[in-house]
């Protein structure tokens, strides 16, 4: 065989062992921390898991931060293919195909160390001040409830602040959201608040894959697999500690 054509046949053989890189895909999300904020390493603990369980199924990706209703229109129209940051929701099935959960939300109630309030159900809670965010969606049963003394506020920084100084007597919020807000108050107030009681409420996180996208069952599968993998293997864990979870 001349030399050429042996060059050839080598070059081709080493293409031929290297893996066939997937589509790019484009990852959609609101600002969401610490799951979801371009400020945060790897675009947050929810990109960085979803990103990496993609990568390892074969597929690149970039990541793009817009308003929810974007996004999630996004992921309807095609124009992004993976929204990372979904609860499911029947009529979402319209617009993509929902991986398995990857993430559990859980919404806590907080109170203040020295205060003894407990929280076992919402009956038990009815007269005590609340301080809510306006515009949050906790759980069906506590956002209907009218009995509940409900005291609205810009944001969490904003609850746990009057918390402290005794303005309200509990607050709520994600766990993990509540964590890394609380990791950037002042000690004072991180060391006076703790959470109380099981959670509210409890939602699975999922990644939704556009429908548009033709490879949409291909990707979840590739995903999901990816997942209990990494939970297997321990890399699930370290990114969760790298994201000081």
């Amino acid at each position: 065989m001349p030399r050429l054509s042996r060059a050839v046949a080598l070059i081709a053989v080493l293409l031929l062992a290297q893996p066939v890189l997937a589509q790019r895909l484009r990852l959609v999300a609101d600002g969401w921390p610490p799951f979801t904020d371009v400020t945060l390493v790897n675009g947050g603990l929810a990109t960085d898991i979803v990103s990496t369980a993609l990568a390892r199924a074969g597929y690149a990706s970039d990541f793009e931060q817009v308003p929810w209703a974007r996004a999630l229109k996004g992921v309807g129209d095609g124009r992004y293919d993976v929204l990372i940051n979904a609860w499911y929701d029947d009529a979402r099935t319209q617009l993509g195909e929902f991986s398995a959960q990857y993430l559990v939300n859980r919404v806590r109630f907080i109170k203040r160390r020295d205060d003894p309030v407990d929280y076992q159900d919402l009956q038990q809670l009815h007269g005590e001040s609340i301080a809510v965010v306006r515009g949050y969606a906790y759980s069906a049963a506590f956002d209907q409830d009218a009995l509940l003394q409900k005291v609205p506020v810009h944001d969490f920084a904003m609850a746990v602040r009057m918390l402290a100084a005794k303005r309200v007597r509990l607050t709520l919020e994600d766990e993990f959201v509540a964590r890394y807000y609380l990791a950037r108050e002042s000690p004072r107030v991180r060391s006076a608040v703790e959470f109380v009681g099981e959670p509210l409420s409890e939602n699975s996180l999922h990644i939704l894959v556009s429908l548009k996208n033709p490879e949409h069952a291909q990707i979840v599968a590739g995903f999901d697999r990816e997942i209990a993998r990494m939970k297997a293997d321990g890399s699930y864990a370290k990114l969760m500690k790298a994201h000081g979870m």
